[in-house]
């Protein structure tokens, strides 16, 4: 029972360090394209965590909670009907809407938090990798509603298909973000290259901002008396 006790307070204090860690189990577990039952319920849980804490964190910052919580709540809902067999191209369009939603709002709440005060925290150091993944998976989220709205949107030399994997979003969506231009994936749809654009902007302004704050708040903690 103290163990448990102990585990929820260090959960409360940083919860953008087990968001961090969910995340990194999804990305790791999306190597494996394994399409057993047991798999996808697993998978599912991990999303499920995701979103859970996704809600913690809304209700933590000062973004508004009940619009968060809802996009936590229809995210969560969509996704256990596709769990069970629903797999209509609307049915994905919406859940990945809803899901893109949580994770743009996760991040405007823990940027506001981030600038809320003066002192650099640990959970804070978290907030800053959470943010930017965050952004990164709710990007990748827009590039699968555009593919199914718009088949071939994407333009890949070595899987030549109107859709593109999870995974191959996922990772044009982190090297778009991060300014690496690693990604063989290439946006050639108007609307997957406004999208990219977007996204562009967002990574500049991560680094430029966040980045920035980070260091700033650093000095202000260490600075000569």
């Amino acid at each position: 029972m103290q163990s448990i006790v102990e585990f929820w307070k260090g959960f409360k204090q940083l919860p953008s360090a087990w968001l961090l860690l969910v995340q990194l189990l999804i990305l790791v577990l999306s190597v494996y394209t394994n399409a057993s039952r047991s798999y996808q319920i697993l998978t599912w849980l991990l999303g499920v965590s995701a979103l859970l804490i996704i809600a913690k964190v809304i209700r933590q910052t000062p973004t508004f909670t009940v619009l968060g919580l809802s996009f936590v709540l229809g995210a969560f809902s969509l996704s256990f009907l596709m769990l069970i067999g629903f797999h209509s191209v609307t049915l994905q369009i919406i859940a990945h809407a809803f899901e893109a939603a949580a994770y743009f709002c996760a991040a405007y709440g823990l940027i506001r938090y981030m600038f809320a005060d003066r002192y650099l925290t640990k959970d804070e150091l978290f907030a800053a990798g959470a943010v930017f993944t965050l952004i990164a998976w709710g990007f990748a989220f827009l590039y699968s509603i555009c593919q199914l709205l718009v088949p071939q949107s994407f333009q890949n030399p070595n899987h030549v298909a109107d859709y593109q994997s999870w995974l191959d979003l996922l990772f044009i969506s982190f090297s778009l973000q991060s300014a690496t231009g690693l990604s063989d994936l290439i946006p050639v749809a108007p609307a997957a290259r406004v999208i990219s654009m977007l996204q562009m902007f967002c990574g500049v302004m991560y680094f430029a901002l966040i980045v920035s704050r980070m260091i700033a708040l650093q000095y202000i903690e260490n600075k000569p008396k």
